[in-house]
């Protein structure tokens, strides 16, 4: 017995007829890509862990910059890598820090490009924590607290450096509700905020610690970060942050999270972005290196992922080869 063609495969015959009746659409407008700025002039250092990607300095960072914008990208994430690291974070909200410096010249050069900030103190810490330490011994503790005012003295100067949109991440209680305050109290009122709302305690963040040069000289970051098993947690979190004045939120990572993205985007009617973190980004890079898979098809199937979960902003390393696969 014969059975009828199915409407759906008749309408999945060429790829005009699949592109028209598509459900999730990708497009470059929806990306961010992130960019780790370093010291020097003409340096663009290749890193090891990331295949593709460096750490810049600003004027390299200002070219490629003018290649996002050209691409039709929705806009970069910045990451700072400062001359030199203390217990006061002070390279993370100096006006001459590295990110401020490189949002002046990428404004200059690309005025009307998105940049994002990101908000932490890691990569500017000596000890490599995301906020202020009281060690004694072997043992230690984080100063919530106390972390909020440099984390909102960074936010505002980001915010003066012609920052756009400030995304904190460093999961200290309060810290939204901080920085918009200290926002709103600077003049910056109209500056929205980013929450890395739903962060987990992740294994997916080990490349970027290379690139931000960001990990932990003692410790890890599970006491501030979220437990990957709580979603319930994450949706906690989630309200918090919008409750002290977040206008969007970021769940990190993505693709082993979208049953978060999913269930926050059927909770909570804002933007909603994903971070589709390091490695992810380095897992499909080595396998398709060693002819496992397609590189292209994995990486445009991953991000399909994500946007289809219910992310309509993706933070990723491939936003540039993406953008130009969707043309």
């Amino acid at each position: 017995m014969a059975f009828p063609i199915t409407r759906m495969r008749r309408l999945r015959r060429t790829e005009s007829l699949r592109s028209l009746v598509r459900e999730t659409r990708l497009s470059p407008a929806g990306f961010i890509y992130p960019l780790f700025i370093c010291p020097g002039e003409g340096i663009r250092k290749p890193i090891g862990s990331m295949p593709g990607v460096f750490n810049l300095s600003v004027d390299e960072a200002v070219k490629e910059c003018c290649e996002v914008a050209a691409l039709g990208i929705g806009g970069i994430i910045l990451f700072g890598l400062p001359e030199a690291k203390d217990e006061a974070a002070t390279g993370a909200w100096a006006d001459d820090g590295i990110v401020q410096r490189a949002a002046r010249a990428i404004k200059l050069a690309v005025p009307n490009l998105l940049i994002m900030g990101d908000v932490c103190l890691c990569e500017y810490m000596s000890h490599g924590h995301c906020g202020i330490i009281v060690k004694s011994g072997d043992d230690y503790e984080i100063q919530n607290d106390p972390s909020l005012a440099i984390l909102a003295k960074t936010a505002v100067s980001q915010a003066r450096a012609g920052i756009d949109i400030i995304a904190p991440s460093d999961m200290m209680d309060g810290r939204v509700a901080a920085i918009r305050a200290a926002l709103d109290g600077s003049g910056f009122s109209d500056t929205p905020i980013l929450s890395y709302a739903a962060k987990f305690a992740s294994g997916f963040y080990g490349p970027f610690r290379e690139a931000a040069d960001s990990a932990p000289a003692f410790g890890d970051r599970r006491s501030y970060q979220m437990d990957p098993p709580n979603l319930r947690e994450a949706m906690r979190e989630i309200e918090l942050d919008l409750a002290e004045g977040a206008d969007m939120i970021m769940v990190k990572p993505a693709l082993a999270y979208l049953d978060v993205i999913a269930e926050a985007r059927r909770r909570f009617d804002v933007p909603l972005s994903a971070y589709q973190v390091s490695g992810e980004y380095a897992m499909i890079q080595a396998a398709a290196q060693n002819g496992w898979i397609d590189r292209e098809r994995v990486m445009m199937e991953s991000l399909i992922a994500i946007q289809r979960a219910g992310a309509s902003i993706i933070l990723t390393y491939f936003a540039k080869d993406a953008a130009r696969l969707l043309g």
